[in-house]
């Protein structure tokens, strides 16, 4: 068998989260290599002649909503419940079937749709239509649900061990970092292949202009003189955002602002009011750009949007506070865009990341005046800070670019095209 076209199906395929950056970069190493890519999922911003839009699919449907307040933090469920769900997932299904015919899918990549059980009926349809064809499938989990304390008290334990993810004869299970591969082999008995997110760090970042610049710190409130403090995540629990508002509290600056680049995301408002909150207590402002951050350049209902690419370009210092990753998308941008970055010690970076030896503001739970002061004192030595994201920018050319998913990446399709003879 010969792979040609290949189909991501996901919940959704859209805007700047972490996942559909890494579907961007998967798919541009295949393109490269001559695979067409083909894509569906709930929310679509991809070519419209490569893509099959399944509103259904998506995590924040009405309906899946309403399941999922079912599903989660209860340990029973009704008969109607199930019923529903196995109405949507024989729906889902048939679409799935459709997709393939349409554009002749040769293989499929679930991203994080068999991970996160943030669509149950998706998870069930994927799996019945793997096992029911034998699909070639390569299946990329980001996000395991045993990873979220909100999944843990649930009734749907038989879905979660059928779908989250499936051990079926067909797929190939990739994880994003080794602790992930550790607890799928324990828990599930399925063998994987550890592929780390990565940037294209052979091709370095073209520099924009001031003008570009300075309109984004317009519209952060910041002048030319201040210091642009950048978080660039969702305002969730597990990204510790109070950590950050800490850190521009004890830089003690003129205008204390920390710049946020995503909106509250998928876990609702009380966190974001609680961050909110906090910062007015220690005279931090929080300033959110996700309505003028975009996947390009524009001006859309009389807003200019920017790219993320732009936040990064712009700031002096990234926050990176988080409690817990499944890798650090943020992290490598962070690096890639040459700029310094104060972490936290999140598991994976101590195990996946922080032995390649960046350097880095690190921090263990906690930051003091004296860590702060240490940070103060590199961003002022101009020598010290290019050497220090120059030799990041090494590092992370050598182990986490584009060559490394491409050579990973391109192997597992030969296994498959080879066990398909």
């Amino acid at each position: 068998m010969k792979i040609k076209n290949i189909g991501f199906v996901s919940t959704r395929i859209a805007g700047t989260d972490g996942v559909s950056l890494e579907i961007e970069k998967w798919a541009s190493i295949l393109e490269r290599n001559g695979f067409n890519c083909f894509y569906f999922a709930g929310e679509l911003d991809r070519e419209p002649e490569k893509s099959y839009l399944c509103p259904i699919a998506h995590f924040n449907h009405p309906e899946i909503e309403e399941l999922n307040e079912k599903f989660f933090g209860v340990r029973v469920r009704d008969h109607e419940t199930s019923l529903k769900v196995s109405e949507i997932k024989e729906y889902l299904k048939i679409q799935l079937y459709d997709f393939v015919k349409r554009f002749d899918i040769d293989l499929l990549i679930p991203e994080n749709a068999l991970t996160i059980p943030m669509n149950i009926p998706l998870g069930l349809a994927l799996t019945e239509f793997i096992a029911e064809t034998c699909f070639p499938t390569i299946a990329h989990h980001h996000d395991f649900y045993w990873e979220r304390t909100r999944f843990l008290i649930n009734s749907v334990k038989d879905y979660l061990d059928r779908a989250f993810p499936p051990d079926l004869k067909s797929i190939q299970h990739v994880v994003i970092n080794s602790l992930a591969s550790e607890q799928l082999s324990l828990r599930k008995g399925i063998s994987n292949v550890v592929i780390p997110n990565v940037f294209d760090f052979s091709n370095s970042a073209k520099k924009i202009n001031d003008k570009i610049c300075h309109q984004i710190r317009e519209l952060a409130g910041l002048e030319n003189d201040d210091l642009f403090v950048l978080q660039p995540t969702r305002i969730v629990p597990r990204k510790w955002i109070e950590r950050a508002v800490e850190i521009v509290h004890l830089m003690k600056l003129k205008n204390p602002k920390l710049v946020i680049s995503h909106a509250k995301g998928d876990e609702g408002d009380v966190y974001y009011v609680r961050v909110k909150n906090y910062a007015k207590i220690l005279g931090v402002e929080i300033v959110g750009l996700d309505e003028h951050i975009g996947t390009e350049r524009c001006v859309k209902n009389g807003k200019s949007i920017f790219t993320i690419k732009d936040a990064y370009q712009c700031c002096d210092i990234v926050t990176y506070p988080s409690g817990y990753e499944g890798f650090g998308n943020a992290f490598l941008e962070t690096i890639y865009f040459k700029k310094p970055i104060i972490v936290n010690r999140y598991s994976i970076f101590i195990t996946d990341i922080e032995p390649y030896g960046f350097d880095v503001f690190k921090f263990d739970g906690f930051v003091t005046e004296d860590f702060i002061e240490e940070v103060l004192e590199t961003l002022n030595n101009k020598d010290k800070l290019h050497e220090m994201v120059e030799k990041n920018y090494e590092v992370a050319k050598k182990y986490f670019s584009f060559d490394v998913l491409e050579k990973k990446l391109l192997r597992l399709i030969e296994n498959i095209e080879e066990q398909c003879l």
